[in-house]
């Protein structure tokens, strides 16, 4: 049975009205998903009881919920609990460190959305959480404006704009290039590029991927010379990395 700990410190970034809390007695690893998600603009609260985190929601309601307990058991009766007591439709990423597959059910079929293994990677916890709120809220993301020094994407009209001048792209270009510029220096699964693209669905040939990323790198100009580098990550998938300093050419 999870113990009930009073509330600790909230590490808040208000970047965006989008509200992320994370359920976790583990205050380090609590900290350090806080620390991944508010860099990709939104506000994050640590809790570490049900009760506390039920108190605040009733208070100053949640986007999303983040379990991330290592009991199985009490990580299926809480989203169970908290499926019961909000009405919401608040979406719940389950974090899991294991394998198993009654394990991973059992949580899923208490209410989870969707979950993740342990050890996390910090751009795929932000593209999850990213996919679940799009999914969830789709007439307030698509209201967002996102700027990255001189890079600005507003979700509405799939638009982007350098310095003010825009740049024409498709809409699967401009969810890549938003995907990679919020999960900047942070490499970025294939699986979840197609998932966060594509919804899902592998596109029919394996170089539609590739081919989508390279008209990215070039409409954007996302080269070292541009102090930025796109670069596959072997066996893995894509990472763009923003060049400073010595890296800088």
């Amino acid at each position: 049975m999870l113990k009930i700990i009073h509330l600790f410190n909230n590490f808040t970034c208000h970047y965006s009205a989008m509200k992320i809390a994370i359920l976790d007695l583990d205050i380090a690893q609590a900290k350090s998903m806080c620390e991944i998600l508010t860099r990709g603009r939104y506000q994050c609260h640590a809790f570490t009881s049900l009760p506390e985190f039920l108190k605040q929601f009733f208070i100053d309601a949640y986007h999303l919920l983040v379990v991330s307990l290592h009991n199985a058991e009490d990580k299926r009766r809480i989203v169970q609990e908290v499926r019961t007591k909000i009405a919401a439709p608040l979406p719940i990423l389950g974090i899991t460190g294991t394998h198993d597959e009654d394990q991973i059910l059992g949580m899923l079929a208490a209410g989870a959305d969707d979950y993740l293994l342990r050890p996390l990677r910090r751009g795929e916890l932000a593209t999850r959480v990213s996919v679940l709120l799009r999914q969830a809220y789709p007439a307030q993301i698509e209201g967002e404006k996102h700027t990255f020094g001189s890079y600005a994407f507003e979700s509405r009209f799939d638009r982007v704009t350098i310095s003010g001048k825009p740049v024409e792209m498709t809409k699967k270009e401009f969810e890549l290039a938003l995907l990679f510029f919020r999960s900047l220096g942070q490499p970025i699964s294939r699986s979840t590029i197609i998932d966060s693209v594509w919804k899902g669905i592998s596109p029919e040939l394996s170089r539609t991927v590739d081919t989508h990323i390279s008209r990215v790198r070039a409409k954007l100009k996302l080269n070292p010379e541009h102090g930025y580098r796109l670069s596959p990550v072997y066996g893995f998938g894509y990472r763009l990395d923003e060049l400073k300093g010595r890296d800088a050419p």
